[in-house]
């Protein structure tokens, strides 16, 4: 079985529908991975239908190149989300989108490759980086960082109650040891919490923050939703599926602000269209359904939210 067949694309058909895909539009896909969402596109696009996709990850741009490097509607790009606009306009479809699709978070593939040293499951390189050509790879900032440093990191990105006991057992491991693997730091993680959450291992939260740390995953996303309504067009669409509440609290503030438009002081008596609402929610947040989590259990912690841009002028 090859690495694309496994893969599972989550909420793949509720995202196809929150973008709305029209035959002859233009769409992002942010996050190619390893093209479910991407080829799952194409298959609904017609010839003058078009297709930006972008991924820091170079295996996923070799996998873009073996899936659909022959479709002429197809463009790919090695770049991250955060450079939604520059790639868009390079494009010139500025202002032309119909939609965009952010699927966040690590794939299937990079978490099943201990070669990336994203899983605590298998023993691996400390690394991280899913554009393994840039940045430092977390055993090097684990090796440097100051014990202060790394417990504000797990606290911060991890939401870890024992960010503190965690850092001060890097520290002193790595004082003996050089922490090198993700067996290593798993294991520290393991003899540094108390007791166990049900279902979840210790290690969860301690790789979640860490990954997010050093591939700037909420700074890359705060920064493309500040671009999305000069890509979009009037009546496009942003999906976003997100995996952990830091990412989906940072959609659904955007979202919201979108909708409520302009700040004015709160006594002053404005129509809800002199305020300028630039986006509107389409239906309610999305969850995966029992089968599809029961199919992929990586599901279970997605949320989908869908937004419209407006035309001007126009009341959400």
């Amino acid at each position: 079985m090859t690495e694309v067949q496994k893969h599972h694309p989550v909420l793949l058909e509720e995202a196809l529908q929150g973008l709305n895909i029209q035959a002859n539009g233009k769409y992002v896909d942010g996050t190619f991975g390893r093209g479910g969402h991407s080829r799952a596109i194409l298959a609904r696009l017609g010839d003058s239908g078009r297709l930006l996709a972008l991924d820091k990850d170079p295996a996923a741009i070799a996998e873009a190149g073996r899936c659909c490097g022959e479709d002429p509607r197809f463009t790919i790009r090695q770049t991250s989300f955060a450079n939604l606009q520059q790639a868009v306009e390079a494009q010139g479809w500025l202002g032309e989108v119909d939609g965009i699709l952010l699927d966040l978070g690590v794939s299937s593939p990079q978490l099943d490759d201990p070669g990336r040293g994203f899983s605590f499951q298998q023993d691996g390189p400390l690394d991280m980086r899913m554009d393994p050509q840039s940045g430092i790879p977390a055993a090097e900032w684990l090796a440097t960082a100051s014990e202060q440093e790394i417990a504000r990191v797990l606290k911060e990105y991890g939401e870890e109650r024992f960010a503190k006991r965690i850092a001060r057992a890097i520290v002193r491991e790595r004082a003996e040891h050089p922490i090198e693997t993700t067996a290593q730091l798993a294991g520290i993680v393991a003899a540094s919490v108390p007791g166990r959450e049900p279902g979840k291992d210790p290690a969860t939260r301690s790789f979640q923050a860490i990954r997010i740390f050093i591939n700037q995953e909420l700074e890359d996303l705060e920064n493309c939703l500040e671009q999305v309504l000069k890509v979009l067009k009037p009546g496009g669409r942003l999906v976003v599926i997100s995996f952990h509440s830091l990412e989906d609290r940072r959609v659904k503030r955007f979202i919201r602000k979108q909708e409520k438009g302009d700040e004015f002081p709160p006594d002053l008596p404005v129509a809800h269209i002199q305020l300028k609402p630039r986006m509107r929610r389409v239906g309610k947040p999305l969850r995966a359904s029992e089968a599809e989590v029961a199919a992929n259990p990586r599901a279970r912690s997605a949320i989908m939210r869908v937004a419209e841009r407006l035309p001007e002028g126009e009341a959400a």
